[in-house]
C-alpha cells in the first residue's frame, strides 16, 4: 500500500513538473529509470534505455531554449498543452504500481493529465500576459523560473515524493494567486 501512494504522489508531481516543461520531466523519469532509482510499470521499462536518454535530453534542450525566444513561446504553447495533457497521463501510466488497468488509467487521465494541462494552461495565460504587457521582454526571466519549477519538481518527485506532493498544493495556491492578479483584478 505504501509502494502503491509514493508511486502516485510520484505520478502527480512528474505530471505537474510536465505542465512546465514537457520533456524534461519525461528526461527525469528516463534518468530515474536508467539508474535503478525507481520502478517502473513493466510496459515502461524501455523509457530507461540509452536510445530514451539521448532522445529526450535532446527534446529537452530543444525546448528550454525555445521557450527563450518571445513570439516563438506563445506560439509553441499552442502544442505544449495538449502535449502536456497526454505526457502527464504517459508519466503517471509509466509510475504508478500494484493498481489495476482501470485504476491506473483513471488516475493518470484525471490525476496526471488534468494536473499537467491545468498547470501549462495557467503558465500560457501568465507567458500571453507577459507578451502583452511587457512585449516580451519578461518571457525570458519567466522561461526560467518555469524550467526551475520543472527542475525543482521533478527531483522531489523522484527523490521525494511527498513533499513533492506538499510543494504542488504550495505552487496551484501561489498560481491561483497569480491567476486572479492577472485576470480578475484587470477584468
Amino acid at each position: 500500500m505504501q509502494e502503491t501512494i509514493l508511486s502516485i504522489c510520484l505520478g502527480v508531481g512528474l505530471a505537474a513538473s510536465v505542465g512546465f516543461r514537457v520533456f524534461l520531466p519525461l528526461l527525469a523519469v528516463s534518468l530515474a529509470a536508467h539508474y535503478n532509482v525507481i520502478p517502473l510499470n513493466e510496459d515502461w521499462i524501455w523509457v530507461g534505455s540509452n536510445t530514451s536518454l539521448m532522445v529526450l535530453s535532446v527534446a529537452t534542450f530543444f525546448e528550454i531554449l525555445a521557450y527563450y525566444i518571445p513570439w516563438f513561446d506563445n506560439l509553441l504553447d499552442i502544442i505544449a498543452i495538449p502535449l502536456a495533457a497526454v505526457a502527464g497521463t504517459a508519466v503517471m501510466v509509466s509510475t504508478v504500481a500494484d493498481l489495476s488497468p482501470v485504476v491506473t488509467w483513471t488516475l493518470a487521465i484525471i490525476a496526471g493529465g488534468g494536473t499537467a494541462a491545468t498547470v501549462k494552461s495557467t503558465m500560457s495565460a501568465s507567458r500571453l500576459s507577459s507578451t502583452a504587457t511587457t512585449g516580451g521582454l519578461a518571457n525570458p526571466i519567466l522561461a526560467t523560473a518555469e524550467t526551475g519549477t520543472a527542475t525543482i519538481m521533478s527531483l522531489l518527485s523522484v527523490f521525494l515524493p511527498i513533499v513533492a506532493i506538499i510543494f504542488l498544493i504550495v505552487l496551484f495556491f501561489s498560481l491561483r494567486k497569480i491567476y486572479k492578479k492577472l485576470f480578475v483584478c484587470s477584468s
